[in-house]
């Protein structure tokens, strides 16, 4: 793992750029670097995995720590700092890079490499709610039940870590390797460039090309009252984290005829509970699992975001 660190300071930032992202989009992360370097005082760290990764944030000190990645990138390090217990006392900030950018974009942080960086230098803390659930996992942005299988030929999410850990020790960083043409540099340049001024958009779900699942009979308990029972079978639920401390839950029944109007609810607790089933916490698939319960918690985690014009 490489680290450089400029002049000394107080408020020094802890730039971690994730290995992926050096890989997608070098030019991105180059960019990035450059202009938080120019505003702040930095230390700059190449973690080669996921272990790595985890030892860079523990021990980042009184830095503040800036994630360059995807939004895998993101979830790991809110995931990494909530199971140190530190999550309270450390507000993150994003610089988005590479293929996954959507939780990033719903989240509120710009996708573009320049104004991303210029938030972290001078935007504010928005403390957000989270999702937690019983085996320690977390939800930032949304929960998916049942998960969507992956795309053909994509590697499965939930074992994204170990491709990352075992790819990135071939891999170039990106930086100063002179390997690639001058035509391969323009046209990272150019796809940088329109990452900046093209916003990306939200993933639709359904996929297009993605078989349907099967229904799923699954017991959905909103602070201990039930939604939905297992005598009705259900398309799909969701889970997102709302506001003051309630999740907000939608289950779409399957239709019988009629269409089926879709059950909502609000509430501090949601548990679902069936036969095997898995789910979707923002980009990671996890299970199969019998019952799963997650808790809202108000204000857990903070985010650096522009701030609101």
């Amino acid at each position: 793992m490489a680290e450089v660190a400029t002049f000394a300071t107080s408020d020094q930032l802890l730039i971690v750029i994730d290995p992926a992202a050096r890989r997608t989009d070098a030019e991105s992360v180059r960019i990035a670097k450059d202009v938080l370097s120019a505003g702040a005082a930095t230390k700059v760290c190449l973690p080669e995995g996921p272990e790595e990764f985890a030892r860079v944030l523990a021990r980042r000190g009184s830095r503040r720590p800036v994630v360059v990645g995807d939004d895998r990138a993101l979830m790991r390090a809110v995931s990494l700092l909530h199971r140190q217990r530190e999550l309270a006392g450390c507000a993150l900030s994003m610089v988005p890079v590479g293929g996954g950018l959507s939780l990033a974009g719903a989240l509120g942080v710009p996708t573009g490499a320049v104004a991303a960086a210029r938030a972290v230098l001078d935007g504010v803390v928005r403390r957000m709610d989270l999702l937690v659930d019983d085996s320690d996992g977390v939800v930032l942005g949304a929960l998916r039940i049942p998960s969507l299988p992956p795309m053909r030929g994509a590697p499965p999410v939930d074992q994204e870590d170990a491709v990352t850990a075992s790819s990135s020790s071939g891999a170039s960083s990106g930086f100063g390797s002179g390997s690639g043409s001058v035509p391969a540099s323009w046209l990272r340049t150019c796809q940088s460039l329109v990452r900046t001024l093209v916003p990306v958009r939200p993933s639709r779900e359904p996929l297009a090309g993605v078989t349907r699942l099967a229904p799923a009979r699954l017991r959905v308990e909103v602070d201990g009252v039930t939604l939905v029972d297992l005598d009705q079978p259900v398309e799909g639920i969701s889970v997102t984290p709302g506001a003051s401390g309630f999740a907000e839950v939608e289950v779409r029944p399957v239709s019988v005829g009629a269409e089926a109007s879709p059950l909502y609810a609000r509430g501090r607790t949601v548990t679902v509970s069936g036969a095997d089933f898995r789910y979707r916490a923002d980009a990671v698939v996890s299970g199969p699992v019998r019952t799963r319960t997650w808790v809202v918690r108000e204000g857990a985690w903070g985010l650096t975001l522009p701030i609101p014009s």
